[in-house]
């Protein structure tokens, strides 16, 4: 669309020939990437809840 023109049928083709170039990960490197988002997320919990507990017990010894 950079030539500035609203087609939405030839927006979809476009798509559906891009679709065809992507490269799809096999199952390996999906499980892969997977068990990586997990544990990324599972260091993020536990990061966020200790610096949350630990702002909380600050605000306490501040506060009483």
């Amino acid at each position: 669309m950079a030539d500035g023109t609203k087609n939405p049928a030839r927006f979809l083709r476009d798509v559906g020939r891009e679709m065809k170039r992507v490269t799809w990960p096999n199952r390996r490197e999906l499980t892969k990437y997977t068990i990586v988002v997990i544990i990324t997320i599972i260091f993020f919990v536990i990061f966020f809840a200790a610096v949350d507990s630990g702002l909380s017990e600050l605000v306490r010894l501040l506060l009483g």
